[in-house]
């Protein structure tokens, strides 16, 4: 107990310096989290991919289109027990910088996805109407809609105005789903095409396969894509996971940066920690002198310094942590509506940094530790600095 007391006065002896090491661990802590929270944010929608659905796009690149008439080829494979296809529309709803996807799509799209979960009725009447559309909950909260209302796009990739009318608002059925996504029928966009483009008519961006067996992704794959081999068009067919990781491969040398640098902010930590533990016990050279003299052994000194240290780090981890889910809060809003699926602080995120408090508050420890051990006690009196 008179260790613990010790301990406690020896880290609040000078007070400055402790407040500014405790300080500047929980501003690194702070910057850790936010920007592991990125990260895995990021990647959110990789992982919530489902296992037993396979993504089919041309083989070239995501951007150029396939035929209708594949849809045929792939549900006669045998595995494949479902096909629903999409159409990147793009376009702009009100703002440019707020972003949601919206998806022209084959009409069993809710069948293939059923983690979007649609009242049965709001479906029933969706179907009925050609120029109808289902959006998410967050879509709706964002921008204050209701079933009934008219969104109006300004098309990109499609030229020309477009209307909308929402039929219905789809809730997501896990928390790593997506529900800030569009969806309307594929069929209003390719009438459309076929009077001002018909170019562009009857050509789908990728087709989703719903299949009854996960284990027979890789085998599935291989057949849609020998369907399709030496034809103008070739196909890539892929899991879900790896398609929606390609789909975001543009970004990911920023996220990869971003992860290293969450990484070398628990080294930061550990040079501020280290170098206020160096200054402490340099100061106290004489008193870790004296105490040998009085009989105090080895594990008593590693004691002092190393509970010193733990007991800094963890102040200042503790700290950082409490400002982090407000600081995350706070970044959530500046952030435009639909560039993640959630934003929220993993319980990994968690783990890590109370576990670097953990690693840092013994590592920063030990070169002091090492010094006062191996230092004399004649040496230790002799010692002015």
């Amino acid at each position: 107990m008179r260790i613990l007391k010790l301990i406690f006065k020896n880290a609040l002896r000078h007070k400055l310096r402790s407040t500014l090491t405790v300080m500047g661990i929980a501003i690194a802590v702070i910057a850790f989290g936010l920007l592991r929270t990125v990260v895995t944010s990021w990647y959110g929608g990789v992982e919530a991919a489902a296992v037993d659905r396979l993504v089919t796009r041309q083989s070239v690149s995501f951007i150029f289109p396939l035929p209708l008439s594949y849809k045929n080829k792939i549900a006669s494979i045998p595995g494949v027990s479902d096909v629903a296809f999409e159409n990147w529309f793009g376009g702009v709803y009100k703002d440019k910088n707020q972003f949601f996807a919206r998806m022209a799509s084959s009409d069993n799209i809710f069948d293939v996805y059923p983690e979007y979960l649609l009242p049965k009725d709001q479906l029933n009447t969706y179907m009925k109407e050609r120029n109808s559309s289902i959006i998410g909950a967050a879509i709706a909260r964002n921008y204050n809609l209701k079933v009934g209302d008219v969104m109006t796009l300004d098309g990109d990739i499609y030229p020309g105005k477009w209307d909308f009318v929402i039929r219905g608002i789809y809730t997501p059925k896990l928390q790593s789903t997506d529900d800030n996504a569009m969806f309307f029928h594929w069929d209003y966009l390719n009438e459309r095409m076929l009077k001002e483009s018909p170019r562009r008519a009857n050509n789908v961006g990728w087709y989703v396969s719903k299949i009854s067996n996960s284990a027979q992704s890789a085998q599935i794959s291989e057949e849609i894509d020998a369907q399709f081999k030496n034809s103008p068009d070739e196909t890539k067919s892929e899991t879900e996971r790896a398609f929606n990781q390609g789909f975001i491969s543009s970004s990911s040398a920023i996220i990869t940066s971003m992860n290293v640098m969450s990484f070398m902010i628990i080294g930061i930590i550990m040079l501020v920690l280290g170098n206020t533990m160096i200054m402490a016990s340099r100061e106290r050279t004489r008193e870790y002198a004296v105490l040998k003299t009085l009989g105090f052994s080895g594990k008593h000194i590693v004691g002092l310094i190393l509970g010193e240290s733990m007991f800094i780090s963890c102040l200042g981890s503790f700290v950082g942590l409490m400002f982090v889910f407000p600081m995350v809060a706070s970044f959530e809003k500046f952030i435009p509506k639909g560039m993640f699926p959630q934003f929220h602080i993993e319980p990994i995120t968690m783990i890590l940094a109370i576990s670097a408090a953990l690693f840092i508050g013994i590592a920063a420890s030990a070169f002091p530790i090492q010094r006062v051990l191996n230092t004399k006690i004649v040496e230790g009196f002799r010692f002015v600095g």
